[in-house]
């Protein structure tokens, strides 16, 4: 088998009704390179690894499983760096969770193109749409490309930017600094990707990214407490990027720090805001996607 350019990392777990759509949007990539995909399984208790058995004998060329046979997570192993990263082979690697999916064939040839033609940049990201569960909610057009700086970054918070929009060099992707320690998620991997020359960002919407489904990280994020914890750890995290270039952005990230404090303070009306939006998600999840 020849050496792929793009490897696609796309983790899973109980993802029975989703993961079909998130693999055909792999195998629909029409490109004159070549891609792996590897697809991890963190031991689903429902018909995924099924799913997943069935693809890989289909499209061996292209799908690489990795079935667990007992839950990795609840050990403790980060999955994305002890056990998947370790097997990327391409030039660049793509993200996309096994409940969303790709809607263009043509994205990963964009997505190279793009960061070939800015070889001072190391990541690229793109428009998406956004749904909650199975239903189409929203999204926001781009109306031009464009080189995203850092500061833009870091001040997004990762919210504008759905993960499975993702495409970045490997020899970023590779890197292990201190801040990404502390939090190994698609946020901190944005900002390592934008140091060298900030984001490439492309008007097209090529992906869905849904919200709320049972598990999953806007599900278990809803709560005020969920939300304080989690942006605690973002917090220590941009910390450790202030100090890692130093104090580059230290001025963008303790704005950031205080949109967070802000959001956490239930009577300032930011606050207010992001109450009745989440109040409001759970009252659409209850309708749409509950059983």
């Amino acid at each position: 088998m020849s050496e792929p350019l793009v490897t696609v990392l796309c983790c899973t777990y109980n993802h029975e009704p989703w993961i079909a759509e998130a693999l055909e949007g792999f195998v629909a990539q029409e490109a004159p390179f070549g891609i792996e995909v590897l697809v991890h399984d963190d031991a689903s208790t429902d018909s995924t690894p099924d799913i997943i058995r069935d693809y890989a004998a289909r499209y061996p060329d292209l799908i690489r499983p990795i079935l667990e046979t007992e839950n990795k997570m609840s050990r403790g192993i980060n999955i994305s760096r002890d056990i998947v990263t370790p097997l990327i082979r391409g030039k660049y690697v793509a993200l996309c969770e096994g409940d969303d999916f790709w809607t263009d064939p043509h994205k990963l040839v964009k997505q190279v193109a793009a960061l070939e033609a800015h070889p001072e940049a190391d990541i690229c990201c793109h428009c998406a749409e956004v749904w909650l569960g199975d239903y189409r909610t929203w999204y926001v057009p781009a109306v031009r490309n464009r080189v995203l700086r850092t500061e833009e970054v870091i001040l997004g918070g990762g919210a504008y930017v759905a993960t499975d929009s993702i495409l970045c060099r490997r020899d970023v992707y590779m890197q292990d600094p201190e801040f990404r320690k502390i939090k190994r998620n698609d946020y901190a991997l944005q900002i390592l990707g934008s140091l060298r020359g900030g984001m490439v960002y492309l008007k097209d919407c090529m992906s869905v990214y849904r919200l709320c489904l049972p598990g999953s990280w806007t599900s278990s994020n809803l709560s005020r407490e969920g939300r304080r914890a989690f942006h605690e750890v973002d917090k220590r995290m941009l910390e450790s990027v202030d100090a890692e270039t130093g104090g580059r952005y230290h001025k963008v990230i303790r704005k950031r720090m205080r949109l967070y404090d802000l959001e956490n303070n239930p009577l300032h009306p930011l606050c207010l805001f992001f109450i009745l939006r989440r109040g409001l998600i759970r009252m659409l999840y209850r309708v749409f996607c509950s059983k």
